[in-house]
C-alpha cells in the first residue's frame, strides 16, 4: 500500500502523549489539532497559537484522518522504536 508522503510527519511513541498520534514527535495530538479545526479555528489560527507547528503538518493531519476513515484501508504510520 503507498503512503502519502505527508504521513511521514505523523509518528507515535510510546513516550509522548501516550503513544497516541502526534505531529513530528513535537506533543500536538493529530485528534487535538483536528478538534481545533472542528471548533471552527481556522490554519492559521493554529499556526499563530502554536508556532512551531508548519502548514504541512495540518496537511499531515488532514491526510491522517482521511486515511483513518477509510474503511477499505489501513493506517500505516512508524513506531519510535
Amino acid at each position: 500500500m503507498e503512503t502519502h508522503p505527508l504521513l511521514e510527519r505523523i509518528t507515535v511513541n510510546p513516550e509522548i502523549c501516550h503513544g497516541r498520534p502526534c505531529i513530528r514527535d513535537l506533543r500536538y495530538p493529530v485528534s487535538s489539532i483536528l478538534e481545533y479545526l472542528a471548533a471552527g479555528d481556522t490554519v492559521e489560527d493554529i499556526l499563530a497559537e502554536f508556532t512551531d507547528l508548519e502548514f504541512q503538518d495540518i496537511l499531515a493531519c488532514f491526510a491522517f484522518a482521511a486515511l483513518a476513515t477509510n474503511k477499505k484501508s489501513e493506517v500505516l504510520i512508524s513506531f519510535a522504536a
